[in-house]
């Protein structure tokens, strides 16, 4: 009895590994670690992953050494943002920051057709999303308190920038009080981006990294 039922299992196994489609070299998946940051690992797929994602936000990406310095500020971030027991973004906002991305395209066909294009899962997308509205809420909590705007800076960014880009577009410019609370949370941005690029600049400093993107690399 137990014989037959491992001739069965042998007998099915067979059938699948002859109708089974057969693997193409391209499909055949070949991942290693690239980086060593603290007790953690970066893999080749990650920095595969994020640059098929910058090819499909910008229409280009980043060579592979910049990304994977790109993956090591984010290790830093999430694990700053895991101590200090950051909430994971919940399902609406991950939906606000995809319908924002959809927008950012000429129309849903071209999105799709870039999404595609770039080798990306909407699972994909959508799981870096998260991740990027992760770090940036930690990021904006830590720094936001702490960047300060006055209306000099508002209204010389208003003369100096807004004002321009307007006129060398051909478009009339919004008045200042328009665009008062844009160009606050513009400089308020500006100010979260350079002190978070200052913590990292320490940051890296302080933690253990070995890179291994170069070595055997196909």
């Amino acid at each position: 009895m137990k014989g037959a039922r491992r001739l069965r299992q042998i007998y099915c196994l067979l059938i699948l590994c002859l109708f089974a489609p057969p693997r193409s070299h391209a499909q055949q998946v070949f991942d290693r670690m690239v980086a060593r940051v603290e007790n953690d690992i970066i893999l080749l797929s990650d920095v595969r992953l994020l640059s098929r994602y910058q090819l499909f936000v910008d229409g280009k990406s980043e060579s592979d050494a910049q990304i994977l310095d790109r993956l090591i500020d984010q290790w830093i971030v999430r694990n700053e943002a895991s101590v200090a027991r950051t909430p994971k973004p919940a399902q609406a906002e991950i939906d606000r920051g995809l319908q924002r991305l959809q927008q950012s395209f000429d129309s849903k066909n071209d999105y799709e057709a870039r999404r595609k294009l770039a080798g990306l899962s909407e699972a994909e997308v959508r799981r870096l999303i998260a991740d990027q509205l992760y770090l940036n809420n930690y990021l904006d909590s830590r720094f936001r308190p702490s960047v300060q705007v006055n209306e000099q800076a508002i209204e010389a960014f208003y003369q100096n920038a807004l004002l321009p880009r307007a006129k060398a577009r051909g478009q009339n410019p919004p008045s200042l009080d328009a665009a008062h609370d844009y160009i606050q949370e513009a400089l308020v941005q500006a100010g979260i981006n350079e002190q978070a690029d200052r913590w990292l600049n320490e940051s890296r400093a302080r933690i253990h990294v070995t890179k291994m993107l170069g070595e055997n690399q196909s």
